[in-house]
């Protein structure tokens, strides 16, 4: 299993015994208010957000690739221009 297998499985565990201790009331503080704080709306907001950014970091990106490539089958196309040109490269 590879660490990050291992850390999604400890993650699984220990949602599972807080799920456990919430039904059974034995759930302390702190694990309650951590999931008070999941369900609450500006949780949900910060995730929405996130999500939102991750996907426009993703679009900017690929605008960067497109742009290269672009400048590549610019050059290209001037290079082909200057070949078959009267007085390209070659004919001097």
């Amino acid at each position: 299993m590879t660490p990050e297998g291992r850390e999604n499985q400890m993650i699984a565990y220990a949602i599972d015994l807080a799920e456990e201790q919430l039904r059974n009331g034995t759930a302390s503080s702190q694990v309650i208010t951590h999931y008070l704080k999941l369900g609450s709306m500006r949780e949900r907001y910060e995730r929405d957000k996130l999500k939102n950014e991750i996907k426009l970091l993703e679009a900017k990106t690929e605008a960067i690739r497109s742009a290269k490539e672009v400048e590549e089958l610019y050059a290209n196309a001037i290079e082909a221009m200057r070949r078959y040109s009267p007085h390209g490269e070659n004919d001097v």
